[in-house]
């Protein structure tokens, strides 16, 4: 199947390959034109969590999703699944975070939550998700993980032990189960 991707910009933020992050693989941060997608692809014992920072994009997979500046879509593409997503009229950015499946070979699911803050429910017990959206001049009180900052100079990621972040920019922070999996052990 040929995958076709144009007016996608996509910068890898983090990708660990040694395992030291537990069940996280990848974060990407990408810019879509508006209409432009990803090109039909498959996924497979991965999950995706995609946090939309602005603009919209369209999910196409089972019923399909809409999915607006602050929501946060989580697929777990489990046996495996072809989907597409498309940004809408006016682009989007999407911070693309993937993970281990957490239940390889399970049938694929998809949800979407709606101007997520705080804590994200993931359903996994080796990874938590917290977030927020911090405007110009205000501080947000962030707990300890892997924090990533998407400001207006680009993104930074860092381990950190909590404590206050300044805006703007959207905020991330991953607590990991960092146990090593059985592939990456010495």
């Amino acid at each position: 199947m040929a995958r076709e991707v144009t007016g996608l910009d996509q910068r890898i933020v983090l990708a660990p390959t040694d395992g030291s992050l537990g069940p996280l693989l990848r974060i990407a941060d990408d810019r879509l034109a508006a209409g432009a997608g990803y090109g039909r692809h498959e996924h497979r014992d991965v999950d995706v969590v995609a946090v939309v920072l602005a603009g919209s994009l369209r999910h196409s997979w089972a019923e399909g999703a809409e999915l607006t500046a602050g929501d946060v879509a989580v697929l777990r593409a489990g046996s495996g699944l072809t989907h597409d997503e498309v940004a809408g009229d006016d682009g989007a950015r999407v911070l693309q975070c993937y993970l281990r499946s957490a239940e390889p070979g399970a049938p694929p699911s998809h949800e979407v939550l709606g101007a997520a803050a705080g804590w994200v429910d993931l359903r996994r017990p080796d990874a938590r998700l917290w977030l927020a959206r911090v405007r110009p001049g205000e501080t947000v009180e962030v707990p300890p993980g892997l924090l990533v900052v998407r400001g207006v100079d680009g993104v930074l990621v860092e381990q950190q032990g909590g404590g206050p972040v300044r805006g703007p920019g959207a905020v991330l922070v991953w607590q990991l189960d960092s146990e090593r999996p059985a592939w990456a052990a010495p």
